[in-house]
């Protein structure tokens, strides 16, 4: 809050506001009108009557990406995750790669796991930098650092196997911690 004026300052202020003149009121600006629709000329066929066009099925959205974050294992496997005492089935690196070859290589590798009955695959992606995504690229950089690990939550829900992927999960640090996580597979069917 700010100071009170003092006497000569009210009156100074009292003389400016009556020099003041109030903007006249304009109208309020028009919404702006929706563009014509154009329609495309009819073609001509001389002799016969066109067939009408049959009309465009509306044009389906693309399927909601999943989230992993609100994804649950039961109590058991939380558990064990965090303290380190699951295994990982087999395991993946992905630095120094480019983030197209990341991606790559990471949907080949979950392919592998599937194929080979494996439960838990470990992704080494490189710490997550705080606001990796909105840093600015700097210098020349490929990309600011953090950019796989941030990326890995879109990629799965893109995957070609996302219905096989039951969750994500931080790493434990005898696993690479912070810079790993756990990409949790559905278990395959014995028919």
């Amino acid at each position: 809050m700010g100071r009170r004026l003092d006497p000569n300052e009210t009156a100074l202020w009292k003389k400016v506001a009556a020099t003041v003149q109030p903007l006249a009121k304009r109208p309020a600006p028009l919404e702006p009108k929706a563009p014509p629709t154009i329609r495309p000329p009819k073609p001509v066929v001389h002799g016969t009557a066109a067939p009408a066009a049959a009309p465009r099925p509306p044009a389906s959205l693309p399927p909601p990406r999943r989230t992993w974050a609100g994804s649950t294992l039961d109590g058991h496997w939380d558990r064990r995750l965090r303290k380190g005492l699951v295994r990982p089935d087999m395991s993946i690196d992905l630095h120094g790669h480019s983030l197209a070859s990341a991606q790559a290589l990471l949907e080949d590798a979950i392919g592998r796991a599937l194929m080979r009955g494996a439960r838990v695959l470990l992704v080494v992606a490189g710490r997550l930098r705080p606001g990796a995504d909105r840093l600015p690229l700097m210098h020349g950089d490929p990309r600011p650092r953090g950019a796989i690990r941030a990326s890995l939550p879109d990629w799965l829900s893109v995957s070609s196997h996302a219905d096989q992927i039951v969750a994500l999960r931080p790493a434990h640090i005898s696993h690479g911690g912070g810079g790993a996580v756990y990409v949790i597979l559905r278990r395959a069917r014995e028919d």
